[in-house]
């Protein structure tokens, strides 16, 4: 047999090895993708807190600093959270710490401007 007919014979095996590599790497790509899962899926936000802004953060009051819900849950979205879901979670929680009831608010603002607090109604006379 001539060198040329051991090129031939060896072009299609050359051209099928190709197509397979090309074929199991695509598979490899497929079958390792559909494994992925989020880990922070169904968790609380206080949970994401303390597995993931605790280390840099001590507290999670304060965080927020009054802003909306929807740029918190934007910013975390974009630099921190893995999904919709977590930010979600995450910036309802920060909100939820770092308002402090409104009873709390009105005392200390009627506190810090040395206002009287309002009047009560009397209370009701017993015996009669």
């Amino acid at each position: 047999m001539s060198p040329d007919g051991r090129k031939r014979a060896r072009a299609p095996l050359r051209c099928a090895a190709t197509r397979l590599g090309s074929a199991l790497a695509f598979l490899m790509v497929v079958v390792s993708g559909a494994g992925a899962e989020n880990l922070d899926a169904g968790k609380s936000g206080a949970r994401l807190f303390a597995d993931s802004c605790a280390s840099c953060h001590r507290s999670a009051r304060g965080l927020a600093k009054g802003r909306f819900r929807l740029t918190l849950y934007l910013f975390l979205q974009q630099h921190y959270t893995s999904s919709a879901d977590s930010a979600s979670a995450l910036s309802t929680y920060l909100q939820s710490v770092d308002a402090p009831p409104e009873r709390q608010v009105n005392a200390a603002r009627r506190s810090q401007r040395g206002e009287p607090r309002p009047p009560r109604p009397p209370l009701p006379v017993r015996g009669r």
